[in-house]
């Protein structure tokens, strides 16, 4: 058994470098190892599998079909072989996140220091984008987002309590310009307002009324793809601007904003921790995604 195994692994690298001598480099043999492991495996199973020439290397009819039956079940297998000795070691290496820039409560600090101290062993990388993209593709372990924008093939668990937008602005600006009763109201009004990038159009702020989901097209006098930005010159009467309601509340708790238009923002799924269906996962990901389930299960709450 040991040795057909061995010999799948010869037949594999070669199917895919096509290459005695490459497939040597990679399986770190020698090229003549490489045929004669090669040359036992054709003979146990009493049929070619590769055709050689001076020139080329090209599998016959049944090495395609070895070939593409065979990888699957060794990379499977490969993975659980991981998966167990992985059992053996504490948790290790580098976690590529990339997170949402408005996912608070998984910014915040607190959540991902337990995880530190519980796992000295891991670093964790962090990218904070409101970009789009395969994570998979870009070599992410894992990704943090709102439900709503998370690929249906993809596994997600919460990772924060439920969300509201909400419109904000400092009673300096209210006492000013006056407040807003209905979010059309807010096209007469000085808006802050966010994009991810110059090149596309400003975020509609978006709201329910009876049931029914509209948004609204504001202006704004400033746009910009930081949250941070949008606070500050909140805070100093700049306008209204718009958002995740946990972003706001340590200045509304301070009384530096004050929150708008809070019938029409009812809540919504939150954040969520979201990452390919394969099997087994990483070790890695795997105690982050049960330290996070825990963290859940102790700090749910409802939305204020």
């Amino acid at each position: 058994m040991t040795d057909t195994l061995e010999g799948m692994s010869t037949f594999i690298a070669i199917a895919e470098a096509r290459s005695f001598r490459l497939a040597g480099e990679r399986l770190g043999v020698t090229r003549s190892a490489v045929s004669q492991g090669l040359q036992r495996l054709e003979d146990r199973l009493g049929v070619a599998l590769v055709q050689r020439t001076t020139r080329s290397v090209r599998l016959t009819e049944a090495g395609e079909q070895l070939y593409a039956s065979a990888r699957p079940a060794l990379t499977d297998l490969a993975t659980a072989l991981q998966a167990v000795t992985e059992l053996r070691a504490r948790p290790r290496g580098r976690l590529r996140i990339s997170v949402s820039s408005i996912a608070e409560s998984f910014l915040s600090g607190s959540v991902l220091a337990a995880f530190m101290e519980a796992y000295p062993d891991i670093n964790l990388d962090l990218t904070v984008t409101d970009e789009e993209y395969d994570i998979v593709r870009e070599g992410f372990d894992a990704g943090v987002r709102l439900g709503e924008v998370i690929e249906q093939d993809m596994i997600a668990i919460p990772v924060s309590r439920e969300q509201r937008q909400v419109a904000v602005a400092s009673s300096r600006y209210l006492s000013r310009c006056g407040v807003p009763q209905h979010p059309r109201d807010l096209v007469a009004h000085t808006c802050i307002g966010w994009r991810a990038r110059p090149d596309i159009a400003p975020y509609r702020w978006e709201f329910t009324e009876d049931g029914r989901d509209f948004d609204v097209a504001v202006e704004p006098r400033v746009t910009t793809n930081d949250m941070n930005t949008m606070v500050r010159l909140a805070c100093a009467g700049a306008g209204i601007t718009f958002g995740m309601r946990e972003t706001f509340e340590p200045y509304m708790e301070r009384g530096e904003l004050t929150p708008l238009l809070e019938a029409f923002c009812p809540p919504f799924p939150g954040f969520y921790l979201y990452y390919p269906r394969r099997q087994p996962q990483p070790q890695k990901l795997r105690v982050l995604i049960e330290h996070l389930r825990e963290w859940s299960r102790q700090h749910r709450a409802s939305v204020r």
